[in-house]
């Protein structure tokens, strides 16, 4: 009998999923991957393989495309029909927020769910559907173990000094503190940075995940120190839709002389903010990138201006830095943008190598560089699934073969 574990991955607009097969007590390999995207629009199923390509590639029905839930039986019935030969033993889920109580991963019941949904309002875009992908796998596989693995997890090594925010006690006693995001895409990358150089163990490393969502982190000996993200996923850098950092002033502003409300403001923040919202064109970096539009170009340098000044921040926290790590969507393809991120550091010693960079090698900064430069592409799933098979104590020298 083969073993398999599933990963899923939901978010606003997509579910997305990978499968691994179970190839000893010591190791694990794709097997296939695939999305549901476009929900609520005209939604497309897709699933490839390294070994055979294509699997399935179809655009779903108006009724298929309209719910997330809808989504995850597609996947689950597909899995079900794929997995015939073979045994699913647990599936793993990228969970947003696990506010103060879930600091690792936790094997689902009916009281992690409902905790978890109390943090609902904590990250709105994403936390529901992570949790409606949970509740469909339990409709329709009761009896598969679930394991959800926290975005957040990552930054609970941070000092409480860098948690708090000015405001009474109470409330952080309560919860009201800076908690971090893109913790699984982070833990990841400052895994695998000892192999690609032994300098980098032990290094003060800024990882920049950047894409729709958006994020730096500080990290010593593979820890989190400090992060752009706070209590919620708006705060920080520029990103897709979201605004990022924002006087608090500003926002009472809105609410007083624009008589917005509460849903209002969060939808204006959410989903009207960010590249969408300077540009009032896109929110996607790669059309910008590609306009004549001044307010795309407006967009761009608040974009990159911003990403240099949270970098200043984590730089003081650090003080200084060996490296800086570019991840995420953009972080990954977009050369003039890690080109002008960069450019901002040369009077600290970093030198960009721009054929490197325009190649997007991993390494992009020059050998006589002081401040290394890297380009890694992160991998959530294979952290998802990692967690989740230690979490069930059956591979007990998984930590030592990871990558395999």
């Amino acid at each position: 009998m083969i073993d398999f574990l599933a990963v899923i991955n939901a978010g606003s607009s997509s579910v997305k999923f990978a499968v691994y097969r179970l190839e000893s007590s010591v190791s694990f390999g794709l097997k296939v991957n695939g999305h549901v995207e476009g929900i609520g629009n005209q939604a497309r199923f897709k699933v490839k393989s390294p070994q055979d390509g294509i699997l399935v590639d179809k655009l779903l029905s108006a009724a298929e495309s309209g719910h997330h839930t809808v989504a995850v039986r597609i996947i689950c019935n597909w899995l079900l029909d794929y997995l015939k030969e073979g045994r699913l033993l647990a599936a793993g889920h990228r969970v947003v927020h696990g506010g103060l109580d879930y600091s690792a991963p936790v094997l689902i019941n009916e009281k992690v769910l409902s905790d978890l949904e109390t943090l609902i309002p904590l990250a709105p875009l994403h936390q529901p559907h992570n949790l409606e992908a949970i509740r469909a796998f339990l409709d329709i596989m009761p009896d598969l173990p679930q394991v959800a693995c926290f975005d957040t997890a990552f930054h609970r090594t941070q000092s409480d000094l860098a948690q708090r925010f000015a405001l009474p006690q109470r409330f952080y006693n309560e919860g009201v503190r800076r908690y971090g995001f893109h913790g699984l895409s982070y833990e990841y990358v400052s895994s695998i940075l000892p192999s690609l150089d032994p300098m980098l163990t032990g290094a003060r490393v800024i990882i920049a995940h950047l894409g729709s969502g958006a994020s730096l982190c500080a990290i010593h000996h593979g820890s989190s120190i400090a992060s752009t993200m706070g209590f919620s996923p708006l705060d920080g850098l520029v990103m897709g839709t979201r605004c990022g950092n924002i006087d608090p002033g500003a926002l009472l502003y809105l609410m007083t002389h624009y008589k917005m409300d509460v849903r209002e403001l969060e939808h204006l923040l959410y989903h009207e903010s960010g590249l969408f919202g300077v540009s009032g064109l896109s929110n996607d970096m790669r059309i910008l990138l590609a306009s004549d539009d001044p307010y795309a170009r407006e967009a761009i340098d608040l974009f990159v201006y911003r990403a240099g000044r949270e970098l200043g921040s984590l730089t003081a926290v650090l003080g200084g830095f060996d490296a800086l790590v570019f991840t995420g969507g953009i972080g990954e393809h977009s050369a003039e943008i890690r080109a002008r991120i960069c450019r901002q550091w040369q009077w600290l010693g970093l030198e960009l190598d721009d054929s490197a960079n325009a190649e997007s090698r991993q390494r992009i900064s020059k050998a006589s560089s002081k401040i290394a430069a890297w380009v890694v592409k992160t991998d959530e799933n294979w952290i998802i699934a990692h967690h989740t098979c230690r979490h069930l104590n059956g591979f007990k020298g998984l930590e030592k073969n990871l990558f395999c």
